[in-house]
Formats: structure tokens, sequence, C-alpha cells
């Protein structure tokens, strides 16, 4: 688990990103995206707590797959679990952390192997 100090330089990483990503001009695009993945459909995530269609969709669907790889693959944070508990997951944070059309549609492909 991390302690206080490093989920603050965690929280980071989005801005970080955003602002390398958006000094490329061929990349300038994109940083909006990485700026707001972690945004949450309710209005509770970071950084500047957007919700619902306020959240870039490109950003909504770095959300999805970004959860779910960190939900199934180990990181320092936490130990994995199985690709039917991260879709569960999912299913239970529609509407409140993902978008819930987005959602169903990434839980259809992975599910079908897409």
């Amino acid at each position: 688990m991390l302690n206080e100090n490093e989920w603050k330089v965690m929280r980071k990483h989005a801005e970080i990103g955003a602002r390398v990503i958006s000094s490329d001009p061929d990349l300038a695009d994109v940083g909006e995206a990485v700026l707001f993945h972690h945004e949450r459909w309710d209005g509770t995530g970071y950084p500047k707590g957007l919700r619902e269609k306020e959240i870039p969709i490109a950003a909504r669907i770095i959300a999805l797959a970004d959860s779910y790889d960190t939900m199934i693959n180990q990181s320092t944070y936490r130990r994995p679990i199985s690709k039917e508990e991260a879709i569960a997951e999912i299913r239970r944070n529609k509407g409140t952390q993902f978008d819930p059309k987005l959602a169903e549609a990434f839980i259809k492909k992975v599910l079908n192997g897409s």
C-alpha cells in the first residue's frame, strides 16, 4: 500500500504526463486525454473534478483500459485479480467511476476477446 505522500506524488502523474505529451506537436491533442484519465463519471476524480460528458471521451476510454490493466496485473499497491473479478468491479463502478455506456461496451469487448 502507498502512504499519503506516495499517493500525492502518484496523483501528479496525469498532469506530468499531459505536460510531456503536449510538448510534442504530433501528440498535443492527446494531452487532454492523459490529463483527465483519472476523472470519474460522478465528479469525484482528479485533477479537476470533471463529471460525465465534461470528461473527454478519450480520457473515459483510457480510464477503463488503465483500471482494467491495473486490476489484472501486479502493481506496487495491489495484488492482481482475475479477469472475471475485474469485469465485476467495472460493472459495480459504472455510473460512478466509469461512463456506463462505455463500461458496457468495454466489458463486451473483453468478454468477446476483441
